[in-house]
């Protein structure tokens, strides 16, 4: 990058020096030609003074022809330093460094796993989301923009809420599921990539049951953590923890205005001992 500064510079300087010699020929060239046409110089004199005019002309376009190459020269190795700088694509933290000092690095691997295809993994915090496996025989029920209520394994007391970004519009034949894709409503610093969680997919607020059609659970059918209810519902012998969001109390029952369905079956006894997804057996 100095060498190619220091040719550019160069070749400028040369520029201004013919440019003086010019200026300096072309008084000369006048003068001659004065005592030329009072026939006080030879006629060589005359031309060799032209000469001299023309060939510094000449001199001058030729460097700067030189001047645009060596500024050519200083935009490549400008573009070559650049490309000695990796920059990320986007603003993140580095949860992984995949490649060491020495190692080659290229956008393809070229086999024999001498060659890293990567620098580092970032991951942009401020864009976290879930992606879950849903069985294909329930995603009709679930659409963009739904409620959901997420817990994590590692903190399975505190319940986060958010809503259904995507359904993926390809199925997984082997497992029978579709991914589903939901948002969080508010990140928090505790929310961390690849952290296992389970998602409870809630009824859309604005079809709440009236009071006519209103669905009713016995208050020992709900367990209330944190400030947020749930209940357990029987589905093809496996309990499933549903998030619900009560209405009012009514004697010994809970008004739910979304999470159920009516006819949905749901445990009334015992329900701080249950866990989701244990198996469980009807007895008639």
């Amino acid at each position: 990058m100095a060498s190619a500064h220091a040719d550019q510079n160069a070749t400028a300087a040369t520029v201004g020096d013919l440019r003086v010699n010019l200026e300096n020929a072309e008084r000369e060239a006048r003068r001659i030609e004065e005592l030329w046409e009072r026939r006080l110089v030879a006629e060589q004199a005359r031309d060799q003074a032209r000469m001299a005019v023309d060939s510094l002309r000449a001199r001058i376009v030729l460097a700067r022809e030189q001047v645009a190459a060596a500024e050519a020269r200083v935009k490549i190795a400008q573009q070559d330093l650049d490309n000695c700088t990796v920059r990320a694509p986007f603003g993140g933290i580095v949860v992984s460094k995949d490649a060491q000092r020495g190692e080659m690095v290229s956008p393809v691997s070229a086999g024999g796993g001498f060659t890293r295809t990567g620098i580092a993994t970032i991951v942009d915090m401020a864009s976290l989301e879930i992606e879950v496996d849903v069985n294909e025989s329930y995603i009709a029920r679930v659409k963009a923009g739904q409620p959901v209520t997420a817990v994590l394994d590692a903190y399975p007391d505190w319940q986060i809420s958010g809503k259904v970004r995507t359904v993926i519009p390809t199925a997984d034949r082997q497992k029978a599921t579709v991914k589903v894709r939901a948002a969080f409503d508010k990140l928090d610093p505790r929310i961390l990539p690849d952290m296992g969680v389970k998602l409870t997919f809630l009824g859309d607020e604005r079809a709440a049951p009236t009071a006519a059609g209103r669905v009713l659970v016995p208050r020992t059918a709900v367990r209330e953590e944190g400030g947020a209810a749930a209940v357990f519902v029987h589905r093809e012998g496996r309990l499933e923890r549903r998030a619900v969001k009560l209405g009012q109390a009514r004697g010994n029952e809970h008004e739910v205005l979304a999470g159920l369905s009516d006819g949905d079956q749901v445990v009334t006894a015992g329900i701080n001992e249950l866990r989701d997804g244990q198996n469980v057996r009807v007895k008639r």
